[in-house]
């Protein structure tokens, strides 16, 4: 009896570090629904030519194949906190998976160009339901335990999808028919409606339903996506003095502006509550995201252009010389999760992103090095990226009461993408204007240099910033364990 006494106290630090089974099983779940979306928008990225060409559309028509996927998932976003709200997490996720399913589909059956840009909005709907509600679940599930670890299982599907979608984008093109690539998305829509089916619990709401707040939507919704469109229009234009990029960045930023100013008023009634930025974690977290967007998508622009332009790759031997990166995120996240929950979100975030910053130096300053030594740099400026990343969005939800996730997981989000967005309109910007004059293999090459150089510029900004994040977590009340743990505290 006192053997089993004594052992009871020792085990249950070791149990208390431990992913509730019930959290491990629920965030399964929604990442096999999730990887749709997030492998759809990476393959699909790849096969713009072959759309062109197959459909006998100019490539103008062709781009809006992934501008209004973006545009109609940045238009759904705002609403996922309040159709949460009033419709449960559970039958919402089933009802995107659905329509994510149904617009699969539909694009994979498409007859012409129109007709395929038309049903990837009908995806581009379900996957901004998708995205936010995936964290969601899992933080409202997690109870302020063990984020750290939590966060590198949920961003498992955002890190697979650059790595393994440009490789099986390129391979379904290989076999000749492009329906292929929508009709690989049915397979993880049925696996994850029949998991969400079985594993999700039914949480349909029991009281009254708050009301969508329609202003709030009329002003953020329009916004946000102008302010994407505009900078999506930058690459494909003559630049910032364009009318197809001033008129909706100036439309969006007054819409944003005007929707800050009506939540603020409105508090947690707004669409998105703006307020809980008041959490320091959550304002640093936020704008180190836009950094991380800024750094990691424009990144992702810029090393495919720079295996094809200035080292002579096609689309699939780009994707698989990224593969060292991804692979570099893939071993760290574990790793930063682990160390998140024990040290803090600071000193890791700092870390991370000292190491994506120095491992970007060596394209700019010798981006004709041979082979083996770039693949190795991009190991281990993968290995930033996820050390950088979790603690990052695991931060966003410290101190956040339950009712208040979804509207951090809508910020994250959007601060992210935009981020995204603006680093990759940017970048093409300064490459566009670094390779005006390039006549040469060798010049190319340089123009891509100046550019990388300014990537690790936009690192370098990141990195102060990381001391604003919190530092060792304090540890949770008995009150906000697990289920599971605490009966074996008990």
């Amino acid at each position: 009896m006192s053997a089993s006494g004594n052992s009871a106290p020792a085990a249950a630090p070791t149990d208390s570090d431990r992913i509730d089974p019930v959290v491990r099983r629920l965030a399964l779940t929604v990442i096999v629904g999730a990887l749709a979306a997030v492998f759809d928008t990476t393959i699909v990225s790849v096969a713009i030519n072959d759309l062109a060409r197959d459909l006998d559309a100019p490539l103008s028509t062709i781009q809006w194949v992934s501008t209004g996927y973006l545009l109609a998932m940045f238009v759904t976003i705002p609403i996922v906190g309040w159709a949460q709200a009033a419709a449960g997490g559970k039958r919402l996720w089933l009802g995107s998976l659905g329509f994510f399913l149904l617009g699969s589909v539909l694009c994979a059956a498409a007859w012409d160009a129109p007709s395929l840009i038309v049903f990837r909005i009908v995806q581009g709907v379900a996957a901004g339901i998708m995205m936010p509600l995936m964290s969601t679940l899992i933080m409202q599930a997690v109870r302020g335990r063990n984020i750290g670890r939590v966060m590198a299982t949920i961003s498992l599907p955002v890190a697979l999808g650059p790595i393994l979608g440009p490789v099986l984008g390129g391979l379904l093109l290989a076999t000749g028919n492009w329906r292929l690539l929508f009709g690989v998305n049915i397979l993880f829509c049925a696996v994850g409606g029949w998991l969400a089916f079985r594993n999700l619990p039914d949480d349909r709401p029991d009281g009254e339903r708050g009301r969508l707040d329609a202003v709030g939507l009329l002003l953020l919704s329009p916004g946000a996506a102008a302010l994407i469109y505009g900078l999506s229009q930058i690459p494909v234009t003559s630049g910032l003095g364009s009318r197809r990029v001033l008129v909706p960045l100036v439309a969006g930023l007054v819409l944003v502006a005007g929707f800050i100013g009506w939540a603020l008023r409105r508090g947690s009634g707004a669409l998105v509550n703006v307020r809980l930025l008041r959490h320091r974690s959550l304002a640093a977290s936020s704008a180190l995201l836009f950094l991380v967007g800024v750094t990691l998508y424009g990144a992702m622009l810029l090393l495919p252009l720079y295996w094809q332009q200035a080292r002579g790759e096609d689309a699939l031997g780009a994707g698989l010389l990224l593969i060292p990166q991804g692979i570099g995120s893939l071993l760290s996240r574990p790793l930063a999760g682990r160390w998140t929950d024990r040290v803090g979100p600071r000193w890791i975030a700092f870390a991370g992103f000292c190491v994506v910053g120095l491992a970007t130096v060596p394209f700019a300053v010798a981006p004709d090095s041979p082979y083996p030594l770039l693949m190795a740099v991009l190991v281990v400026r993968g290995l930033g990226l996820g050390i950088a990343t979790i603690p990052l969005a695991s931060a966003a939800y410290l101190g956040m009461d339950h009712r208040d996730i979804p509207n951090a997981s809508i910020i994250v989000l959007v601060t992210q993408q935009i981020g995204g967005s603006l680093g990759t309109a940017v970048l093409a910007m300064i490459l566009q204007h670094a390779g005006s004059g390039a006549r040469t293999p060798e010049a190319l090459t340089r123009a891509f240099g100046t550019t990388f150089w300014w990537s690790v510029g936009f690192t370098a900004v990141a990195v102060p910033l990381c001391l604003l994040l919190p530092g060792r977590p304090k540890p949770l009340p008995d009150s906000e364990q697990s289920p599971s743990e605490v009966p074996a505290r008990a």
